[in-house]
């Protein structure tokens, strides 16, 4: 991995640019992936936000996947698999992408150098680091809109009406994979099955070790001074 910085930059990288955002459940990775994907002009691709989707359409491939999310668990490899290469397959995905959620698993992260294979660059894995205890915080406190999605935090950053969006007025809830028991489950899968991926990403010199703490603006300074350095 490389030294981080914490000068902010304006990330300039050459297509194709195929970005991976990896750290533990709520280290801010969805929020990371939607500033940068307005700095390289490439699709951000949360497969958790694809397979909650699928879930509220009542899909067979969505209620699956919501049984084994609501107890910590992962989404099985061949079905996350066809999912992420068809999403990258896509014509949105030409000029490259941020991957956020996966891979999970080192198996995960060799299948996708099979899919990525023949194109013009690597991937730069970037790793929010961020203390477990900090991020059951951050996740048992989280809120979201059931109706348009938007996420807050009952401590660092409350709607003005308790339970209502400031968006678009929406009820908001706790997301049964935001419990306390269901994180310390997610937490330990997370030691278990997606830190061998920082070492895959890591031997391969594609590894940037960003420090996921503070404040938002904070964090996309050292992380975009991280991927600055690899651009």
């Amino acid at each position: 991995s490389r030294a981080v910085a914490a000068d902010p930059g304006s990330l300039v990288a050459k297509p194709p640019i195929q970005l991976v955002l990896l750290g533990p459940p709520g280290a801010g990775k969805g929020t990371q992936a939607d500033i940068l994907v307005r700095k390289v002009a490439v699709p951000h691709i949360s497969t958790g936000d694809m397979l909650r989707a699928e879930a509220r359409r009542g899909s067979e491939v969505g209620l699956a996947a919501r049984k084994l999310m609501e107890r910590g668990e992962f989404v099985p490899d061949e079905l996350m698999l066809d999912i992420v290469k068809a999403r990258l397959e896509a014509p949105d995905c030409a000029n490259g992408f941020l991957l956020d959620g996966f891979p999970r698993s080192r198996s995960q992260a060799e299948a996708l150098e099979g899919i990525l294979a023949g194109e013009a660059s690597g991937v730069t894995a970037a790793s929010l680091e961020v203390p477990f205890d900090e991020v059951v915080k951050r996740l048992s406190g989280r809120r979201t809109c059931r109706s348009c999605g938007a996420m807050y935090h009952v401590e660092l950053g409350p709607s003005k009406e308790a339970g209502v969006c400031d968006r678009c007025g929406g009820q908001l809830y706790q997301r049964d994979d935001d419990h306390e028991d269901v994180i310390e489950a997610r937490l330990e899968l997370y030691r278990r099955e997606t830190e061998p991926v920082l070492d895959f990403y890591e031997e391969r010199g594609q590894l940037v070790r960003v420090d996921g703490s503070g404040a938002t603006a904070d964090v996309t300074g050292r992380l975009i001074a991280a991927l600055e350095g690899v651009a």
